[in-house]
């Protein structure tokens, strides 16, 4: 016989995001007012599990009263501690073998023993593919699991919206009214760069709001002297001014991921320099082309410079949006329903305008972290209107 659930542990994984603390309050107020539940928060993620009681907090509708609007999580995050595969360590950091690959520890049973000593019945686990994968498998374990899908990337499968995208889109929307001004008034070429990692949705939903002359994103390859030649369309143009927006996934003009390596990534490669890479190209090309009077694009406009903007961490703190906030409560509220159905090893989704559950076997089925990749659909409607818009991918 299954056993009753009385208490409900909830811990966030993975990147922050707008919109956790709205979660977190959804749940323990529907745990608490609907069910008379008790519901205990774990910190800093599953390195939290592992630690055990000394991580764990009470929560209550009074603890939880006034958190939906603040951005990041009132129980932390932490992006680097798969329990499953977690990297031996010492004084020096981690440990390598002699292949020069870290050593990996199993110490999920770590966890599971925590969650039995402390009467954790069961488990909410609000992150992104990561987080999730961890919570498949602890639900292999036996240990009962509803998932939340978190991430400004939107690119979970299984769901139609993941929290924190429309916060990220806001950002960058609002960031370009800026980068507009002063790129009018120098008329230059403004590249402006937004998270994503593999997925171009921010890119290109922030793209479509902004009236960009150019996106990049990683699902559509691209030419960069398309790309300068449509910056050149539009410097030459009344406005006398380009907006490039780059997903930071794309490969460089030479055709290699920009970023370096890193241990401390997730999956040891950290993106970086994407849009300066497309911002150098670019100038350069134009520089490079000048008419007969020494001119890249007009008597106005002598030399082109394009100048990038990385909005980074921008993106994914402060203040959740309205409709994030929205979402996120209605998650959270389904999260505890659902548990208090019977539903074990799922995740929450949105299917239309409907929350359903869908089982994190189907969300994630392989060991790969990205095997629940959603990618931006290149023939979809949104890419179409964009090209309808006059907006170009590079590509033609």
């Amino acid at each position: 016989m299954e056993k009753e659930i009385k208490k409900i542990g909830i811990l966030t994984g993975g990147g922050d995001c707008p919109g956790l603390n709205a979660v977190i309050a959804a749940a323990v107020k529907t745990a608490v007012s609907k069910y008379n539940l008790e519901v205990v928060g774990i910190k800093n993620g599953y390195r939290g599990l592992f630690l055990g009681e000394s991580q764990v907090v009470p929560l209550d509708a009074s603890e939880v009263g006034n958190i939906i609007a603040r951005g990041g999580t009132i129980l932390y995050n932490s992006n680097k501690d798969n329990l499953f595969k977690y990297p031996r360590r010492d004084k020096n950091g981690i440990i390598k073998g002699e292949d020069g690959k870290p050593i990996y520890d199993n110490l999920s049973g770590v966890a599971v023993e925590n969650l039995n000593r402390m009467g954790i019945d069961a488990l909410i686990i609000i992150g992104g593919d990561g987080t999730l994968t961890s919570g498949r498998d602890f639900a292999r374990l036996g240990v009962p699991v509803i998932g939340v899908p978190k991430t400004i990337d939107n690119d979970l499968n299984s769901t139609d919206r993941t929290f924190g995208f429309d916060t990220a889109i806001s950002r960058s929307v609002e960031a370009v009214k800026c980068i507009n001004t002063t790129g009018m008034s120098h008329h230059r070429a403004m590249v402006l760069e937004v998270m994503g990692r593999d997925a171009g949705h921010i890119a290109l939903h922030t793209g479509i709001a902004s009236a960009a002359d150019v996106i990049l994103i990683p699902e559509i390859d691209y030419d960069i002297n398309i790309v300068a030649e449509k910056v050149k369309d539009a410097l030459k143009a009344q406005r006398q001014y380009a907006l490039i927006v780059v997903a930071e996934g794309i490969s460089t003009p030479s055709g290699e991921k920009a970023g370096v390596a890193t241990d401390l990534s997730p999956d040891g490669f950290k993106l970086k320099g994407a849009g300066e890479s497309i911002a150098n190209a670019v100038q350069e090309i134009l520089n490079n082309n000048r008419d007969e009077n020494g001119y890249a694009i007009s008597e106005t406009i002598m030399d082109v410079e394009a100048r990038c903007t990385v909005l980074g961490h921008i993106q994914r703190g402060g203040t959740p949006t309205a409709y994030d906030r929205i979402l996120c409560s209605r998650y959270g509220k389904k999260a505890v329903e659902a548990l208090m159905e019977g539903k074990r090893g799922e995740m929450v989704a949105l299917k239309g305008a409907h929350l359903t559950t869908v089982p994190l076997e189907e969300v994630i089925p392989t060991d790969d972290m990205g095997s629940n990749f959603r990618p931006v659909d290149v023939n979809g409607e949104i890419v179409e209107l964009a090209r309808t818009m006059g907006i170009s991918f590079g590509d033609k």
